[in-house]
């Protein structure tokens, strides 16, 4: 955990799209490939992770290791059934490592519509929505790959479905701010197809890739309580 720190902190101080920042995105992958739950002081017994029988998703635990003005690190554990909903991280790089179980992930970016030939959408976009691309639809299950999203790549927008109990690491760089224009959004996604009079800028053979996204309030039974992170320190 402590060498996850240490290179996110490296990243986070240094420029963006830089090469050694780059290698350092690439190193904080291979570093944390190998991390399990035990590294961070969970095991999956834990009151965190049990079954509950509730309407709507059980609560979510979210565990704070470190915040900044630079990056976050935080562990979310989810019970069976437990959904992190649809939403974006603005003008922020993501790093999300499932420590263990099983995790459905769908991601998006926006898009651009392509215009007729004197640049104008025939027919207009549908109002209230937007259009985005499907990065990521598939489970996921630990050992993975750590996911790397950026501000207009990689699925900046995704939702989390426990198909098991699981936990995920999260690095935030930098985190929420609502001072500084980082507010999380959260979105309500509709098939291509759902609009009548919809734009014809998609081929109809690759309309399953892209879907509506429209801007939502917090779901009502999105609820995550906060607990004391007993793993070992970062600093």
């Amino acid at each position: 955990m402590q060498l996850v720190f240490v290179t996110t902190l490296r990243y986070a101080t240094g420029k963006p799209k830089t090469k050694v920042c780059i290698r350092l995105l690439v190193q904080n992958q291979e570093i944390s490939y190998s991390m399990g739950p035990a590294d961070v002081g969970l095991t999956s017994d834990m009151p965190y992770f049990r079954r509950i029988d509730s309407e709507g998703s059980p609560p979510i635990t979210y565990l704070h290791l470190y915040e900044s003005e630079k990056f976050s690190i935080g562990i979310f554990c989810l019970p069976p059934s437990a959904v992190i909903p649809l939403h974006n991280h603005p003008g922020m790089t993501v790093f999300s490592k499932l420590l263990f179980g099983s995790m459905h992930i769908k991601s998006y970016d926006w898009t651009e519509l392509s215009g007729n030939a004197n640049g104008n959408l025939d027919p207009p976009q549908p109002t209230g929505v937007r259009l985005a691309e499907v990065k990521v639809d598939c489970v996921f299950n630990a050992p993975c790959n750590t996911s790397i999203l950026y501000p207009a790549d990689g699925g900046n927008m995704h939702c989390f479905t426990a198909m098991t109990s699981c936990a995920v690491l999260d690095v935030l760089g930098p985190p929420y701010s609502n001072a500084e224009g980082r507010h999380c959004t959260y979105y309500q996604d509709f098939p291509y197809k759902s609009f009548p009079g919809e734009v014809r800028s998609v081929a109809e053979n690759e309309r399953e890739g892209y879907v509506w996204l429209e801007e939502r309030e917090k779901p009502d039974d999105f609820n995550v309580v906060g607990a004391m992170y007993r793993g070992p320190k970062v600093r």
